[in-house]
């Protein structure tokens, strides 16, 4: 809509007077330019500028004006398995003051604790190479006995690996879809048994998924050609701070038969298998799980359910520690079972008559990456 002119209002000022524009087409008040003008008022002489303030006698560094503070007091979580030796029956009863955590060597203040008994989520992760039809029997045995025993809750994947991983079976809470993932493994591809690489890839899969997490690797634990060396992997498995690993052996019952003989290569294959041995249990330990070496296939069930019964009942400590910094250092822990006294917690064999002290294994990672932020 135009707006009247001057000249147009002074004419109509003149004559006979006209009645009041109408409301523009969007609504709201018409402009002041109608019969009656009311002339604006003067606008104010700009004040004068305030003086700048006085320039600070402590000045921020050149470029980090931007920082700002952040307090950030980080909570560790440690999962705690108490296993009696004699039967791997897990120690029930205990309490917030049966524990001791330390890191570093430094003992820490424990504010949370609770016993934890609940779904699992984990990675089923199975050498599967052209090398013996025995570790693939083995293996398949292995994985089948872990499957069996898969509650409705719990969430799964089957992953395997020769020279290259392979994903089977996503994950899943149908047991069903882990059993038909295991029947379809039939021809293998290559001989190589790329296990540090498989593992890598296995722990970047599961940094996807919050909370506890488990990995169960099911191989005979040698490695051909792997991208990463021992040292690269085992620094993954230490970052790795919310997962466990259980490592169950293959091809036990033909070492058995072969260990010592064979001469010069027959020495040279039984090293390899030692050592293949030492780095499987050193990616339990670090992480709080454990490791077997079976010889027979009817060993395969009372492992999985004391594998099952070590991840399923655990006591959980929180602490605050008491070193903050989130500097990203390894810091190294230790958990202590004590009586009410301080003393190491002693477990007595109430079938025996003399009441012998019963030996127990105390299950916890070994240590934690502190995270470092970056702003």
């Amino acid at each position: 809509m135009a707006l009247a002119s001057a000249p147009t209002a002074r004419a109509q000022a003149a004559g006979q007077q006209q009645p009041d524009q109408a409301t523009p087409d969007a609504g709201g008040p018409a402009a002041d330019s109608g019969v009656i003008v009311v002339p604006r008022k003067k606008e104010p002489a700009e004040a004068p500028l305030p003086p700048a303030p006085a320039q600070p006698t402590v000045k921020n560094p050149e470029g980090m004006s931007n920082l700002s503070l952040r307090i950030d007091v980080p909570e560790v979580t440690v999962d705690v398995g108490v296993l009696l030796e004699k039967n791997n029956q897990f120690v029930g009863g205990l309490k917030p003051e049966n524990f001791r955590v330390y890191e570093d060597g430094a003992e820490q203040k424990v504010i949370g604790f609770k016993r934890v008994d609940a779904p699992i989520t984990a990675l089923l992760l199975c050498e599967f190479a052209a090398n013996s039809y025995t570790f693939i029997y083995d293996m398949k045995n292995a994985a089948w006995a872990f499957a069996q025993q898969l509650r409705p809750q719990d969430y799964v994947a089957l992953m395997t690996f020769d020279m290259r991983t392979q994903i089977v079976t996503d994950f899943t809470q149908d047991k069903k879809q882990i059993l038909e993932g295991i029947n379809m493994l039939q021809i293998p591809s290559f001989r190589e048994t790329n296990v540090f690489d498989a593992l890598y890839e296995g722990l970047d899969r599961l940094d996807r998924i919050q909370g506890r997490k488990y990995i169960v690797l099911i191989a005979s634990g040698r490695d051909s050609f792997s991208k990463l060396t021992f040292d690269k992997i085992l620094k993954r498995v230490k970052a790795s701070h919310d997962v466990t690993i259980f490592t169950v052996s293959t091809g036990g019952g033909v070492r058995a038969i072969t260990e010592g003989r064979g001469g010069m290569a027959g020495s040279l294959r039984d090293m390899d298998y030692l050592q293949a041995d030492n780095e499987m249990r050193t990616f339990s330990s670090l992480t709080g799980g454990r490791s077997f070496f079976p010889r027979f296939t009817g060993e395969m069930p009372d492992i999985f359910q004391n594998i099952n019964d070590s991840i399923r009942s655990k006591y959980q400590l929180i602490y605050k520690p008491a070193n903050s910094k989130q500097d990203g250092t390894y810091r190294k822990l230790r958990v202590m079972v004590v009586d009410a006294e301080g003393k190491p917690l002693r477990i007595e064999d109430s079938s025996d008559k003399k009441h012998r002290p019963l030996k127990y294994d105390i299950i916890a990672r070994d240590g934690y990456n502190a995270k470092q932020e970056v702003e």
